[in-house]
């Protein structure tokens, strides 16, 4: 696989400000996953050609016979954007070594949410970056299947309550840990893998930056805060994402060419109670469970912080062979 090369993060007066996403698109009031496309195609610029996967996203832009893209975009099937994604790939190289088109840099991203990313795209994604394609794969994050209704996926969070796991006398919602994909991509052995939270906007467009720019797959993971699915109100998406940074539940961190660097939060983390009571979603949680999930994201952040601290996992297991 290709290394990431050296990043110099851009500055806020820095920043680019052309919309490439455009306004008047149907998304609910809040939604944190039109912010993440906004910033994500801002950071990248109108040379880019743009798969996405069956979900939220792709029903809220594209309503035929409008859209929201103002850049190359192709709708595909819930399973397989990372799939079309290296075919739009390895196409652009061959036309380029043909002399078709210029051999100047075109992004090719694949964009997919929870869904179709940690449940039903898991195998096309690890097939592409296993065969090493040059293309940066964005999921979406909010947490379940909000499109069709507010079901569970792998990507849920214990005691979450979902349509389809509900809370009630025989349970608390949710009973798996969230599947972490984040990792799953950096066992692959790529250049570049990041979180990121459109709350975190300069972070975000610096990590999309830097993900495009590299050579080989990159894997973003986006936490996009749903009022909808959540029960929050519209106007605490964006707090909403910034708790969930600051209380640790989704720390921000890069792994660029198996080194973790820890981005947010600093060492000081608030309760996990302050993100959990804002959410309907887990209004249900007894006093029990809120310290099991808080004794979870202690475990986890310790964790984190030790591969930031010793090298990767990967490096740490060589070391003794």
């Amino acid at each position: 696989m290709p290394e990431a090369k050296a990043f110099k993060g851009l500055k806020a007066r820095e920043l680019p400000k052309q919309e490439l996403f455009s306004q008047g698109h149907r998304a609910c009031q809040g939604c944190a996953g039109a912010l993440a496309l906004r910033l994500i195609l801002k950071a990248i610029g109108e040379r880019v050609i743009v798969t996405a996967a069956t979900g939220c996203m792709e029903i809220i832009s594209s309503p035929y016979p409008q859209t929201a893209w103002k850049v190359p975009w192709i709708h595909v099937a819930f399973e397989n954007a990372a799939a079309v994604a290296s075919g739009i790939e390895s196409a652009l190289k061959v036309l380029m070594r043909k002399g078709k088109i210029k051999q100047e840099k075109i992004y090719v991203i694949a964009i997919a949410g929870d869904g179709g990313t940690a449940d039903i795209g898991l195998q096309a994604l690890s097939g592409a970056l296993e065969r090493g394609h040059d293309f940066v794969y964005f999921c979406i994050d909010n947490e379940a299947y909000m499109n069709t209704g507010i079901q569970r996926s792998s990507s849920t969070p214990f005691g979450a309550r979902t349509t389809t796991s509900p809370a009630g006398k025989k349970g608390i919602g949710q009973m798996t840990w969230k599947k972490n994909v984040a990792e799953i991509a950096v066992a692959h052995h790529i250049p570049y893998v990041a979180t990121a939270c459109p709350t975190y906007y300069q972070d975000m467009m610096n990590k999309v930056k830097r993900a495009v720019d590299t050579p080989g797959p990159a894997y973003v993971h986006c936490l996009c805060p749903c009022p909808t699915g959540w029960r929050v109100s519209p106007h605490l998406a964006i707090e909403i994402g910034r708790l969930a940074v600051e209380t640790g539940v989704f720390p921000l961190y890069e792994v660029i060419n198996g080194q973790y660097k820890i981005n947010y939060p600093h060492r000081r983390l608030k309760p996990v109670r302050e993100y959990l009571q804002l959410q309907g979603r887990f209004r249900h949680l007894t006093d029990e469970y809120i310290e099991k999930i808080q004794q979870r994201v202690n475990e986890e952040m310790a964790r984190l912080r030790a591969l930031e601290k010793f090298g990767s996992f990967y490096k740490s297991v060589s070391a003794h062979f």
